[in-house]
């Protein structure tokens, strides 16, 4: 027979255990927007750097009368560039996968909840899956988004452009520097940007493949959302 006792020590252990989940959901939430704030300034910090830079790079040429020692001076500037660029972007990807790992975690928090009160997983928007599918659709829980749409608006890709173009001058400049002719160094700039923008969304995607490649989630979702289904042709886009 239960007792008051019993009833209490029951009590306890729920609160106690809410305790610790909300705590570690603030704590997840405090991590996720500290990230998400330092590599805006990163990148707030990186174009500011580039307009200077080739506002430097102009003036320098006007007032030096493009003299000799301005070819390289102008190379050293978008070198520095190009360095600052590809830390920001190495710095940019990685709070990319931070980020979906932190609402993963979420997600697997907010399972605990419905857990513990089945009632309030109703009251949710956000996904109560801890895996994949259940990531995405806490990005986007009113209407299915597609890959296309999430890279091409992304931080990343911002990034990457920025870097390929700033890159590319680089190497233009340097095969003019080389004596090479103007079309060889149009082809070579081009040809180096699109390397770029190739080798960094590669990489892009086989962090985020690998990162779910080795994941396994203790509430994986068992079907699709009932407002992604509502849209023609999602179930065959999702596969």
């Amino acid at each position: 027979m239960a007792t008051h006792a019993d009833d209490g020590g029951a009590d306890a252990a729920l609160a106690r255990r809410l305790q610790i989940l909300a705590t570690e959901h603030w704590g997840l939430l405090a991590a996720r927007s500290t990230a998400q704030s330092e590599v805006l300034t990163r990148i707030t910090i990186h174009l500011t750097l580039v307009s200077a830079g080739l506002v430097t790079i102009g003036l320098l040429g006007q007032a030096s009368h493009f003299a000799d020692w301005f070819p390289a001076a102008a190379l050293g500037i978008l070198g520095f560039l190009s360095a600052v660029g590809l830390l920001t972007l190495l710095r940019v990807l990685a709070v990319s996968e931070e980020d979906f790992m932190y609402v993963t975690a979420m997600n697997r928090i907010r399972a605990a909840y419905a857990g513990i009160d089945p009632g309030v997983a109703a009251f949710f928007l956000d996904s109560v899956h801890d895996d994949e599918l259940g990531m995405r659709v806490t990005y986007s829980f009113f209407r299915h988004r597609g890959a296309g749409e999430q890279v091409l608006g992304s931080s990343s890709m911002l990034s990457i452009l920025v870097n390929a173009v700033v890159s590319g001058m680089f190497a233009g400049g340097l095969c003019t520097a080389l004596r090479a002719s103007t079309p060889v160094a149009v082809v070579g700039g081009v040809v180096v940007g699109l390397c770029i923008v190739a080798a960094a969304v590669w990489y892009a995607g086989y962090r985020y493949t690998s990162a779910w490649r080795s994941y396994e989630p203790l509430s994986p979702s068992e079907e699709w959302p009932r407002q992604w289904r509502a849209v023609p042709g999602a179930r065959a886009r999702l596969r």
